[in-house]
């Protein structure tokens, strides 16, 4: 029989005191990071073109010599802030498309006053993207306009480019835009007619409250906020990690209200009668069908959307009647898509290929 192993008391030692410094690092590290105000985001620099009620157009400064001759309008969705595509130096796709050559515009949104509770869908679809679009045409002097949309903002844009199908949109870029809302089954469950009564909350609150929404998302992963913690604190003295945890999280709880006639439209045309997948969609009177749309279109889907699964999204290149259209399917997840290090890699080299030949 061998021996046995000797006990190494100063293994033991060593150990305990790495533990000690440990904790006293990430207690130190803790202590800045809620002392700090974090990394200092949407900072490209831009102007504000237009402003009105719960719209603002911004237009950011050229950053190349020379400039595509289309201008780029990004659409955000509703809910949150465009500074997730404005992050900081190095991870901002707005700087990006800056640096490539693109004139780029962003209708970015403001929470609505209690007293814009009547905002319709029409108001969004026939008055704020087209006037934007017309700003954009004057600003930059050009008639063609590109128009990408994010998640929400990309049904505003198939909405607007269907109705709007004899111009001025030249191209259309969609990030993780649903089309068929049976498919995204917990917001279905959540807003199901049967138990969900949206005219009883919208008469009672004006606006769809903030935290609402942020607790439907945090339903698609109810862990995600805990286990995102725990990574935090495992991570406390790394100072990429802490930054990107930072801004995302920031990001993520940052929600806006939504108007409460908007809501109610959102709910009962899409959410209930599924209308823009079933071809029966109207704006203040006038048809939205998708095989309207003529224009090139690129639709980007993430591999592990939680919020806007695959199934919720597949069917929309083959209902747009573009000759000229591509989906295209990235690893990531809604947010990871078109931020941070998996898009920097991925979408963004894709969309500047793609919209570049379509651009001159």
């Amino acid at each position: 029989m061998n021996a046995p192993t000797p006990f190494d008391f100063a293994s033991i030692s060593e150990r305990v005191q790495s533990e000690v410094q440990r904790a006293i690092q990430r207690s130190i590290k803790g202590v800045e990071y809620f002392s700090s105000s974090g990394p200092s985001l949407g900072s490209t620099p831009k102007d504000v073109l237009y402003s009105r009620g719960t719209m603002n157009l911004y237009h950011y400064r050229p950053q190349a010599s020379e400039v595509y001759r289309v201008p780029v309008l990004i659409v955000m969705a509703t809910t949150n802030r465009g500074y997730i595509l404005d992050l900081v130096p190095g991870q901002s796709f707005i700087e990006f498309l800056l640096k490539r050559g693109f004139d780029v515009y962003m209708l970015d949104w403001t929470a609505p006053k209690p007293e814009e509770k009547s905002l319709r869908m029409e108001d969004y679809v026939l008055d704020f993207i087209p006037e934007s679009v017309r700003r954009v045409q004057q600003d930059s002097g050009e008639k063609d306009v590109s128009v990408i949309g994010y998640c929400f903002g990309g049904v505003l844009s198939l909405l607007y480019g269907s109705i709007f199908n004899d111009g001025p949109m030249k191209n259309l870029i969609c990030f993780t835009t649903p089309i068929d809302f049976r498919e995204m089954k917990l917001f279905s469950n959540f807003a199901d007619r049967r138990y969900f009564d949206v005219d009883r909350l919208i008469d009672s609150t004006g606006n769809m409250p903030p935290e609402l929404i942020l607790q439907s998302f945090d339903m698609l992963r109810p862990a995600a906020r805990v286990v995102g913690q725990i990574q935090l604190w495992d991570n406390i003295w790394n100072d990429e990690f802490v930054k990107s945890y930072r801004m995302f999280d920031r990001w993520a709880t940052d929600t806006l209200p939504l108007a409460g006639e908007y809501f109610r439209a959102i709910t009962k045309d899409l959410m209930w009668d599924n209308k823009l997948y079933n071809d029966t969609m109207t704006v203040g009177g006038r048809e939205a069908k998708l095989a309207d749309i003529k224009v090139p279109i690129l639709h980007a889907v993430a591999e592990h959307d939680h919020i806007v699964p695959y199934d919720a999204a597949k069917h929309l290149i083959t209902k747009i009647g573009s000759e000229d259209k591509e989906e295209v399917m990235l690893k990531g997840g809604h947010v990871s898509l078109v931020a941070g290090a998996n898009a920097i890699k991925r979408l963004w080299p894709k969309l500047d290929s793609w919209l570049g030949k379509r651009s001159t």
